[in-house]
């Protein structure tokens, strides 16, 4: 049995869990993210992990990487919010390609779809630069 302690962090991480992957896939929703684009970004190889995170959020046991792309995630969501402050606008700039030094040519998702964590750092890195 655990102790009080470990009851109430194993309820924070589900709290965190929950709340983090419910946003996730609100921001997966509005990018038009496919299952696949969405779980390279989540860094995740099982459909069935997918699936059970979509569906029950809290179940999910985050770990120091999942943490972080969603941190990355969450902060190219908001300053993009904040550049292009019509939604659609925000949501659709991923998609376009980009001539900006980072991208090559390319769209800000394509890049983010690296699989790489140090992409997705790279693209809020951009944002928060163009921020000021």
């Amino acid at each position: 049995m655990l102790a009080p302690a470990q009851n109430l962090l194993s309820a924070d991480r589900a709290a965190v869990a929950g709340a983090a992957l419910r946003t996730f896939f609100n921001i997966a929703e509005a990018w038009r993210l496919n299952v696949e684009q969405a779980m390279v970004l989540l860094g995740l190889d099982s459909r069935s992990t997918y699936f059970k995170w979509k569906k029950q959020p809290e179940s999910a046991s985050l770990n120091a990487d999942k943490l972080e792309r969603l941190s990355y995630i969450f902060g190219i969501y908001k300053a993009l919010q904040i550049l292009l402050p019509r939604a659609e606008a925000a949501d659709e700039w991923l998609h376009q390609a980009n001539q900006a030094a980072p991208f090559a040519g390319q769209s800000a998702l394509q890049r983010m779809l690296s699989g790489r964590v140090a992409d997705l750092y790279v693209v809020r890195q951009y944002l928060d630069g163009q921020r000021g």
